[in-house]
This record gives C-alpha cells, sequence and structure tokens, in this order.
C-alpha cells in the first residue's frame, strides 16, 4: 500500500489539531487508529503527540507491516497494532481522539485484488460504520478526523450530524490554485462548536510545494 501526499498531509495536520486543541492535549491519555494500513497516521501521530495509540487494521499482511513499523519506531512505547475487524474489537477505552482514513471510493471502479478493494472501496466499513464505531468509543468532548474524497464531505457531515457529530474543522485539498477540490479533512465533535472553514494548495503554479504545504510537512518529509 502506497504512501500517498492526501494520507501525509492528513496525518500531519490530524497531529497539528490533536496538539493545539486543549482539550486533547490537557491530559488526553488514547487515540484510536481506525483502518491503519501499514502505520502511517499512527506514526506521524505519534512523533507529535503523547497519548498511547491504538492502531486496527483488518488486512493481515498491513496489520504484519504496521507492527513491523511500529517496533522499529522511536516512539514504539506509545503504539500497538491490533489485528481484527474494528467492528469486533474489544476494549473498554474511551478515546480522545479517533483517526480514519477510511474505505471510499463509493461506486468507482474496482481492483481485481480484494486487498486493494478493502483499502480503497467500502466493501468491508463503511461510513455509517464508523460513525456509529465513533460513538462507542470516542469521548464526551473528543474529536474524531476523517479524509474523504470531496465529493462525499458534504454527505458525511449530514449523516455525522445525525449521529451527535458535528464539524468543527474543515480543510480542503486542492492539487493547484487552478484544480478543483479533491479531498477534505474533517474534524468532528459530540460536543457541538463553531467551525473554521479552510484550505490547502499543494502545488504552486510553478509545480513547486507551496509554503503551507511545507509548513505543514517539514517535520515529516526529509527533502523539505
Amino acid at each position: 500500500m502506497k504512501v500517498s501526499t492526501d494520507s501525509c498531509i492528513f496525518g500531519a495536520a490530524v497531529a497539528e489539531y490533536f496538539v493545539n486543541k486543549a482539550l486533547l492535549a490537557d491530559g488526553a491519555k488514547y487515540y484510536l487508529d481506525i483502518g491503519t494500513g501499514t502505520g502511517l497516521l499512527s506514526l506521524m501521530l505519534a512523533q507529535k503527540t503523547s497519548p498511547f495509540i491504538d492502531a486496527v487494521e483488518i488486512d493481515a499482511a498491513a496489520f504484519e507491516q504496521a507492527a513491523q513499523n511500529f517496533s522499529t519506531s522511536p516512539f514504539k512505547e506509545k503504539l500497538t497494532a491490533y489485528h481484527t475487524d474494528v467492528l469486533q474489537f474489544n476494549t473498554d477505552k474511551k478515546y480522545d481522539g479517533i483517526i480514519c482514513n477510511p474505505p471510499f471510493f463509493v461506486g468507482d471502479l474496482e481492483s481485481h485484488n480484494e486487498m486493494i478493494n478493502a483499502a480503497k472501496h467500502s466493501t468491508t466499513f463503511n461510513l455509517q460504520q464508523l460513525l456509529t464505531t465513533a460513538n462507542k468509543y470516542l469521548k464526551p468532548g473528543g474529536v474524531m478526523a476523517v479524509l474523504l474524497p470531496y465529493h462525499r464531505v458534504t454527505e458525511f457531515i449530514q449523516s455525522a450530524n445525525d449521529h451527535h457529530f458535528y464539524l468543527q474543522q474543515q480543510i480542503l485539498l486542492r492539487h493547484t490554485a487552478t484544480h478543483a477540490y479533491f479531498r477534505g479533512i474533517l474534524f468532528l465533535s459530540n460536543i457541538p462548536g463553531e467551525p473554521t472553514l479552510k484550505e490547502l494548495i499543494i502545488k504552486n503554479e510553478m509545480n513547486i510545494y507551496t509554503n503551507e504545504f511545507i509548513a505543514l510537512l517539514k517535520e515529516y518529509y526529509l527533502h523539505l
């Protein structure tokens, strides 16, 4: 499973938001990464924050890679990988933050590779199940962060409201200033708030990373 630019932006944005949000920074103990894949988001979050992170992954090969990545990282004491379907995940913990880059390409052309389908399509875990899971495990006042295709942002916000989750911040991503939005990063809480709306443009007209992108990713990308 390749590391994508939008996933890196998501991981960095989540870490920044969790660090800057006083409710999570003050006394937060646990985060949950749903569908961790190879562990990228958990590792980026662990680099910036102190809570323990439980990372759940249903695919055996991805779980093994995540567990290996965790064990060789300087943050290994904070990271635990679980090979299970999150719908069967059994814990008494309540989490201060939940992060998920879900399988979201509903209706798009699917791959013949079942592993890729599970990672990229809503074949094994859908957004309604994500909201139900978040309701089960998120602390009052906690934050859920989700990366979605732009065309599903409005739909998800409406579904989230039905599950008593409320938008806190929205970041829309463009490849360049002349491109349409292609991804949305949503931060939601079970306590209503006044949402902030932002956008991030990845590259300028000279095909060079923007200052905003560099500022967000410089502590993760070796070449920035």
